[in-house]
């Protein structure tokens, strides 16, 4: 059963990871497009959720690299 923390961080994640994903498509980043599934694909992938709001974060700042 999910804790009401790691439903928040799938949310959370998977709005960013769409976000992530339709900018880029729209800009043909194919790195961002591959991070941004990443992100959505994360809360179902990491069970605990120190990991995952670990993992989300790593995501989020290679996001912030990737686009620089």
């Amino acid at each position: 059963m999910p804790t009401p923390g790691s439903l928040f961080a799938g949310i959370l994640f998977g709005s960013i990871g769409a976000g992530a994903f339709l900018y880029g498509k729209r800009q043909a980043e194919f790195r961002v497009m591959l991070t941004g599934i990443a992100l959505i694909a994360l809360p179902y992938l990491i069970a605990n959720t120190l990991w995952l709001y670990a993992a989300g974060a790593a995501l989020c700042a290679s996001l912030y690299w990737l686009r620089a």
